[in-house]
């Protein structure tokens, strides 16, 4: 076995006597021009250059004039031209100074770095799957489709007031039919539809001039909650915005046929939207009938609203409230005062009117926070860039449609912009260049009259349009090939080490690499730690000094820090196994994944290299493969196998005397027992005895589960919770087969809760934080969700809930199956790693941050 340290990882070819310049795969033209000199510096080269500007006094910094700097970096780096350095020495003194130092050159080569990454970003074209008309059945026209975060679903909506519930897969799972007494007496329409995140329900604005307010949480139809009457105008579109950082604060905005740009800001949303009657606290079900006049007169205290009439009677297309602006933005087909911005004042409660006129009015706008720039869909085929703060001119003009502009949408990652046509075509702008870098005519039925809605879900790269009471689906391609990669071969573990403040990971070609925590950069690498055998998982010892891998080739070896191999531990007898976990014990190392036994290994034996396993005193329990386990001290075992059981162990006696199961519990029988033995119903008191047939075969047989849809992959204890064994809750996460997490009370032997976490991924995996304030989930199509489990099963409950905790975050940030997870806070900020058969590992927080990959600077 070898290893690395730091400047051997640049393992490219070096520019200099020897070697060609490094081009990257440059073509042709790029040969005529060579690459910039800051761009082929690697690794090894910035560990020479800090080394010449190293003080022999760390009270003092080194300063280098421009020759000397010329001088000095031909010497030290030992390639490259003094003109060269020359012109990198003036690019990094903008200032003039004539000198610069470490913290100035470092300073440039991030921000180059940055800009060079953001050019790359922003001039990547996607690459589309063919066009797919998913199979709706809504007979009208579709008015709205969302993406419901805290449930991972997708909504539509149509004309006629069908609503259709789609999974995350794009399979319908329902369509259920939302009215108002108006609209089954008159046969109105359905307008827009709004989803509110953080109090888990959808409004629906309807042509009779109400907005109805419905509950998600319901089962069956969701129920009329509210019911706002009497608004002046029909409202024709809306919008929904919550504060993430206090949910309590939300805007919904709308806008009606007559000119009006109406919202309802709200201030205790988490609490109530709207004040209930006396009369309505008895059934906490019953709608209540609410008038606009009413929140007009402050009769509401949970909320206020704003309004203006700046419009004059034009009809409002759209409408939203942005945070950053602290605006209401609206805006019309007429010519005058097109977009209005209605800034909200100190007070909150005033609005101060900002319009812009566009020549023919437009269809659609859409706002980047990053770039401050708002984006027009003009009748006039023109898709204009607006700062917000200047009326009299765009600051961009986009030209390219041959048909006037019905949608844009900002592709906001990447700082792209989508636009769509009355002919039908979709165009993706580079906002930086004002070009056109992609061009896609959609094969919609030919026809001059249609409604379209435009929604891009950017998180999952999907693209819905509708034409009428069609939707139509664009789906973005895998861009693995463009994506940095942390190691040559998939990715199988990852580790974070505390003591050191390093991320361990290792890989299918037996390859262990280290990583800093705070730069993503790797500092050394073990090769061949099993021959060119498989490390399908690893470990830490409690010190956080020993690293134990485990391997397809059927053993466990014991690592330090610096590569020696303390120990190998003959987990399969000479054979291969599949090891899916090693679980680390104040005396005992528990090894798992290829059978229904435990394999121990008892440290008082470490007295050798090569260590045999030994007798687990329990013997075998499980009737199916061991695949995971966890540990509560002081001496709770558990262990999940593939058919969905969980056996719980008594660690000092090794012995079980629990099995837990999704749809069923049995009793263990130990040596003292001379009943047979009981089954009961998961989250269910005592039920009837099982046959005798069903006791010999350990209650298994008539729940074969042949395709792994119950797998127990992962189980987590919740520790923080210290108090459940008096005060009741869950205190054991376990999730696996069909994208399914469940939460259990060990000491109530009890089932509390299962949710759908992903939904068509097959199995899954997990990690929790130590706080047990939240839980990341992964799928095998490299889906990440990070879910607020703080007050999630406090308590016990009689009837098992279904429904999910909430949902902070759902991102990709693989191109393949994630294959571990793990969460950690250094310095004070939790951050989530993962790692994927993609070869990648990344590394992003719970709040929204961009996400990293490690290696690719």
């Amino acid at each position: 076995m070898s290893y690395q340290n730091a400047p051997d990882l640049n393992t490219g070819p070096q520019p200099g006597p020897k070697s060609p310049r490094r081009t990257g795969g440059a073509t042709t033209d790029q040969d005529c021009c060579p690459p910039l000199l800051e761009h082929q510096l690697g690794v090894g080269d910035f560990l020479k250059i800090q080394s010449a500007f190293e003080p022999s006094d760390p009270c003092q910094a080194i300063c280098m004039s421009r020759e000397e700097f010329m001088q000095r970096m031909t010497e030290t780096v030992g390639w490259g031209t003094k003109q060269e350095y020359g012109e990198l020495f003036d690019k990094v003194d903008v200032a003039q100074d004539g000198f610069i130092n470490w913290d100035k050159l470092t300073s440039f080569m991030l921000f180059t770095l940055y800009e060079k990454d953001e050019r790359a970003k922003a001039t990547v074209v996607p690459a589309w799957k063919d066009l797919e008309f998913l199979p709706v059945k809504h007979k009208d026209t579709i008015q709205k489709v969302i993406f419901l975060k805290s449930s991972s679903r997708y909504l539509t909506i149509s004309k006629e007031g069908l609503l259709g519930v789609w999974g995350e897969n794009l399979k319908l799972q329902e369509t259920l039919p939302i009215t108002s007494d108006a609209t089954k007496l008159k046969h109105l329409w359905v307008t827009s539809l709004v989803s509110l995140e953080n109090v888990n329900k959808i409004a629906v604005a309807f042509t009779s001039k109400e907005i109805c307010f419905y509950d998600l949480l319901s089962k069956g139809e969701f129920p009329c909650q509210y019911k706002l009457q009497g608004l002046k105008g029909t409202p024709i579109c809306m919008e929904y915005w919550y504060d993430p950082l206090d949910a309590n604060k939300s805007v919904l905005s709308f806008g009606d046929i007559t000119g009006k740009v109406q919202a309802i800001a709200f201030t205790t949303a988490l609490i109530s939207l709207f004040e209930r009657p006396a009369s309505a606290h008895e059934d906490e079900e019953a709608m209540v009938t609410l008038s606009w006049e009413e929140l007009l007169s402050g009769y509401h205290k949970c909320c206020y609203t704003l309004q203006h009439n700046l419009h004059h009677g034009d009809w409002v297309r759209q409408v939203t409230y942005n945070a950053s602006l602290d605006a209401i933005i609206s805006s019309t087909t007429s010519n005058t005062n097109t977009m209005v911005l209605a800034w909200r004042e100190k007070s909150k409660k005033h609005l101060k009117m900002t319009s812009f006129n566009v020549a023919e009015g437009i269809h659609a706008f859409d706002y980047h926070s990053q770039l401050n720039l708002i984006a027009t869909a003009g009748i006039n085929k023109k898709v204009c860039l607006w700062n917000p703060y200047v009326v009299s001119k765009p600051v961009g003009v986009l030209w390219g449609h041959s048909a006037s502009v019905i949608a844009v949408q900002f592709f906001a990652a990447r700082k792209q912009l989508f636009s769509f046509s009355k002919d039908k075509v979709l165009r993706l702008w580079d906002i930086q260049h004002q070009l056109s870098i992609q061009r896609i005519a959609c094969p919609f039925p030919k026809s001059q009259d249609f409604r379209c809605v435009f929604h891009f879900d950017e998180a999952h790269g999907r693209l819905f349009i509708s034409f009428n009471n069609q939707l139509a689906l664009l789906a973005m391609k895998s861009e693995a090939r463009r994506r940095a990669k942390s190691h040559k071969k998939a990715v199988t573990c990852i580790l974070y080490n505390s003591v050191m403040k390093q991320v361990v990971s290792s890989d299918v070609g037996s390859t262990v690499s280290f990583w800093m925590i705070d730069t993503g950069q790797k500092i050394k690498q073990f090769t061949g730690c099993h021959g060119n055998a498989e490390i399908s998982t690893m470990a830490l010892d409690a010190n956080e000094t020993r690293l134990l891998t485990g391997s397809t080739d059927g053993t466990v070896k014991v690592w330090d820090f610096s590569g020696y191999c303390h120990h190998t531990l003959n987990v399969g007898q000479e054979g291969a196994v599949e090891i899916s976990q090693i679980l680390v014990l104040q005396k005992t190392i528990l090894v798992m994944g290829w059978e229904r036994a435990i394999t121990v290994f008892r440290l008082q034996n470490f007295n050798q290299f090569f260590i045999q396993p030994e007798k687990w005193k329990g013997e075998i329990q499980h009737s199916d493969d061991i695949l995971c386990a966890a540990f509560l001290p002081p001496q709770t075992l558990v262990t999940g196998s593939y058919d969905g059981e969980i056996v719980l162990w008594n660690n000092s006696t090794e012995n079980a005397h629990c099995v837990l199961h999704p749809h069923y519990q049995r009793r263990l029988k130990s040596k003292s027992d001379t009943e047979p033995h009981k089954l009961f119903s998961a989250g269910r008191s005592l039920s009837t005895c099982p046959s005798p047939d069903q006791a010999a075969l350990g209650a298994h047989s008539f729940e074969t589960d042949t395709k792994g849809n119950n797998a127990v992959v992962r189980l987590c204890f919740l520790e923080a919770r210290t108090n459940t064994s008096e005060t009741g809750g869950a205190n054991l996460v376990s999730c696996g087969g069909s994208g399914y997490v469940r939460f259990w009370d060990t000491f109530k032997k009890q089932l509390l809760a299962e949710f759908l976490a992903h939904g068509g991924a097959g199995s899954i995996i997990m990690s929790i934080d130590k706080s047990n304030q939240y839980l990341a989930t992964g799928d095998l199509d490299g889906q990440l969700k990070i879910w607020n489990i703080e007050d999630y099963c406090l308590n016990s409950s009689k009837s098992k809930i279904t429904e999910a905790p909430t949902l902070i975050r759902s991102f990709q940030p693989h191109e393949d199956q994630i294959s571990s997870l793990e969460m950690c806070k250094p310095g004070g900020r939790l951050l989530i790693i993962s790692c994927s058969a993609d070869c990648s590992i990344c590394m992003t927080d719970v709040c929204g941050a961009s996400v990293w990959i490690f290696g690719q600077l």
